[in-house]
């Protein structure tokens, strides 16, 4: 009798010591963040996509009580890789990069940094980020973090919804391309993000890393072969302090993509 309630003893007394090994203390447990903030747009029939590519369609499966009794719903979608929030892998405009599955996930989370440039956009629509709008960043705010993913604050965010406004033209197709006006990232800049700051990422409230009328994409062919990697059409930046967050960027796994949707958050 003994012999068979032996185990049974052993186990009383060392389970739960074994629930504490398993199970860490609380302070070694990680936190949860205080403020979360959802920098994404919501994609619908009304989100906005480069002139040339279609928009987003839901379809709607099935919606309601199914004969069983229970309740089912289901949609189908369609979308274009580069509309809404979004990434641009670097494969999208440089042969050999990182596709959008290949992009480490390290790449896509890291501490965050807000550049504010709206003063400057506001009396330029065509405005480029230069060199001199992130050093009088530092200057307030010292260096930027290391392997910081950048965000930069044109204030077009606030033209959302507002297809003409924000893209500087309501037409469609290959002609509207010619139209296009609204900041974006000046080349000298990118160049110097990636040599002398070595960002992770960099993101903006724009359709595009290049501002409206570029024609050679210059920004994106010097981010893209260092395989850094750009966030467009960017939410919520208004609620951003100005550094001490962290940015999570993780967009649909597309084998292959050029991109795709991009849901990014910023916490701290």
């Amino acid at each position: 009798m003994t012999r068979t309630l032996l185990p049974f003893a052993l186990f009383a007394v060392t389970a739960p010591w074994l629930a504490c090994q398993a199970r860490p203390p609380e302070a070694a447990r990680p936190a949860v963040p205080e403020t979360i903030v959802d920098l994404t747009h919501a994609f619908d029939a009304e989100t906005i996509y480069w002139p040339t590519a279609g928009g987003f369609e839901l379809e709607q499966l099935a919606h309601g009580v199914t004969e069983r009794g229970f309740f089912y719903a289901a949609n189908r979608f369609c979308t274009a890789e580069h509309g809404g929030t979004h990434l641009d892998a670097p494969i999208h405009f440089f042969e050999g990069r990182h596709a959008a599955d290949e992009i480490p996930l390290r790449q896509l989370i890291g501490r965050g940094a807000l550049v504010d440039v709206r003063e400057a956009c506001a009396r330029d629509p065509d405005y480029r980020v230069r060199v001199e709008d992130i050093e009088a960043w530092e200057a307030v705010h010292g260096r930027l973090p290391e392997d910081a993913i950048v965000l930069l604050r044109t204030g077009w965010e606030e033209r959302w919804g507002d297809r003409a406004a924000y893209l500087g033209t309501a037409l469609t197709g290959p002609e509207a391309v010619g139209e296009l006006h609204f900041p974006g990232l000046h080349p000298d800049a990118a160049g110097w993000l990636v040599r002398e700051r070595g960002v992770k990422a960099v993101g903006l409230d724009t359709p595009s890393i290049d501002h409206g009328p570029s024609e050679l994409f210059e920004s994106h062919v010097t981010l893209f072969e260092a395989n850094v990697p750009a966030f467009e059409n960017v939410a919520g930046l208004a609620e951003l302090p100005a550094t001490g967050f962290v940015v999570a960027a993780l967009p649909m796994k597309i084998r292959g993509g050029t991109g795709g949707p991009l849901r990014i958050v910023a916490w701290w």
